[in-house]
């Protein structure tokens, strides 16, 4: 395939995707909006206001960061996760398997396609946080790079589960015993100053921790981990994740259900 060709293939893998999560709009998009509304109100204005300020902001602007960044890279891990495995169970995906267009752009157009889904749900999650507390941008960079970023190193993440799982049951394992636990561990809802300093150290080894510090550092100054230090990590995951990906997909592995 020519560069043209190529262009051609991802763009219609990305289109493909971006017309999907559109469509069904109330069940990709309107959903977890009100399940973070839930959240702000129950632990951002019920609770909070009995917690007080953490880190000299109110405890409903300081969760806000990570709900956002909580929305946004389970979105777009579920995204990719049901998309191509969706694609394996109705067969469809022979059809571009036999096609010349190379596995990094079938990997990378999927991938962007999750991207699309977080960014939209981070984005209507941020607009809903505005009717519960004022918030303020910090450093647009560091948002920009760590939404972008953890929404594509969790989109490859939702192609990694697709192509092992072999039933639907298999799509929601990951998801459920791992993401969440992670997610809920990450430092969304307390900093981790707070616990003792065996579980400070235990705590680092949660890589969400770092995407939800980095995200909270870009709109509020203040983070538990060094905002490089945490988008070092998550372009070094982004690329691991990827390689396995391609090297995976190009030799047919999780391709049939």
């Amino acid at each position: 395939m020519n560069f043209q060709e190529k262009l051609n293939a991802f763009s219609t893998i990305v289109r493909k995707e971006t017309v999907r999560i559109l469509r069904i709009w109330i069940q990709t998009l309107i959903p977890p909006g009100i399940t973070i509304s839930l959240y702000f109100l129950i632990f951002g204005k019920l609770v909070g206001s009995q917690i007080g300020d953490v880190g000299g902001h109110t405890y409903i602007q300081f969760i806000v960061p990570g709900l956002v960044m909580m929305s946004v890279i389970l979105n777009a891990y579920n995204n990719v996760v049901s998309s191509f495995f969706g694609a394996k169970f109705g067969k469809n995906i022979e059809e571009l398997l036999v096609s010349p267009t190379p596995a990094y752009l079938i990997v990378l157009g999927y991938s962007i396609g999750g991207v699309v889904r977080g960014v939209l749900v981070g984005f209507i999650v941020t607009l809903v946080s505005l009717f519960f507390t004022e918030l303020r941008l910090y450093d647009a960079g560091i948002v920009i790079v760590t939404v972008a970023l953890s929404a594509l190193m969790f989109s490859m993440g939702g192609f990694l589960n697709a192509l092992y799982a072999k039933k639907f049951d298999d799509v929601t394992i990951i998801p459920t015993f791992i993401l969440t636990p992670l997610t809920y561990l990450g430092g969304v809802f307390y900093s981790i100053k707070m616990l003792p300093e065996g579980w400070q150290i235990v705590s680092r080894f949660n890589p969400i921790l770092y995407m939800v510090n980095a995200f909270r550092y870009g709109f509020l100054g203040v983070s538990d981990i060094d905002p490089l230090e945490a988008i070092g990590l998550l372009v070094v995951g982004t690329i691991l994740l990827y390689s396995v990906s391609v090297f995976l997909l190009s030799r047919g592995y999780g391709t049939r259900t």
